[in-house]
């Protein structure tokens, strides 16, 4: 269940009164050809979470909406969907239909409020499956809070990577049991964490150790 707290300001800033503006920012394309094609309708719930869709093109989407959020939304939204306040923290949008139906509206018809353009429309520009990439990467990022606890390992974990040194599977282990217990601010199930994407980055065949630690060494600034 999301706060209810914060679930009323974020509709309060969602509302009419709504006052950020979103700049003189041409629209980024994103390269969606990874992604399943969803119609040309619009939907109003997401197709690429991982219980429709499967695990891979999940993934697939975080990924490519993580690139799009950045290169479209952030300027406003905040860098890993944190907002710093002019807009709202998208990360509380409940991971289900409601949600889902507010988001793609405003992304696709954009939002206009006495004349002036506060958000503009992205539908045409950067089409469904980019939305709905963008939406995947957004519902997945971390709560407030959420690795706190985990900090202190992650840190030493993050020292061994770079290191080169330690048992790769155990720590690949436990990585994948930290970000587990990741939660999410939207409700989803699971969390696109430091600790999941660093234990991506060393399972495998081919076990990036360099990219895990940078993974986690970002991770735990923007935990900060």
């Amino acid at each position: 269940m999301l706060d209810a707290i914060k679930v009323s300001a974020i509709a309060m800033v969602l509302g009419a009164g709504t006052a950020w503006a979103h700049g003189d920012v041409a629209p980024q394309p994103v390269n969606t050809d990874a992604l399943p094609d969803v119609g040309e309708e619009w939907l109003i719930e997401n197709p690429y979470r991982a219980e429709a869709a499967g695990e891979e093109v999940w993934r697939a989407a975080i990924t490519i909406g993580d690139s799009g959020y950045n290169q479209n939304c952030a300027r406003c939204h905040g860098l890993g969907v944190v907002s710093g306040g002019l807009a709202p923290d998208l990360r509380y949008l409940e991971a289900a239909e409601y949600g889902d139906e507010w988001f793609v509206e405003r992304f696709r018809d954009g939002y206009t409020q006495n004349g002036t353009t506060k958000m503009p429309a992205f539908g045409e520009l950067l089409g469904q499956k980019a939305a709905w990439a963008i939406r995947t990467y957004i519902e997945t990022r971390p709560d407030d809070g959420a690795l706190d606890e985990y900090n202190p390992r992650l840190k030493e974990i993050r020292d061994v990577l770079a290191a080169g040194g330690g048992d790769m599977s155990a720590l690949s282990e436990e990585l994948w049991q930290i970000a587990g217990k990741v939660g999410t601010a939207s409700g989803a199930p699971v969390a696109d964490s430091a600790a999941s994407r660093a234990a991506e980055l060393i399972s495998g065949a081919s076990p990036d150790f360099t990219g895990a630690a940078e993974a986690l060494t970002i991770g735990l600034s923007a935990a900060h």
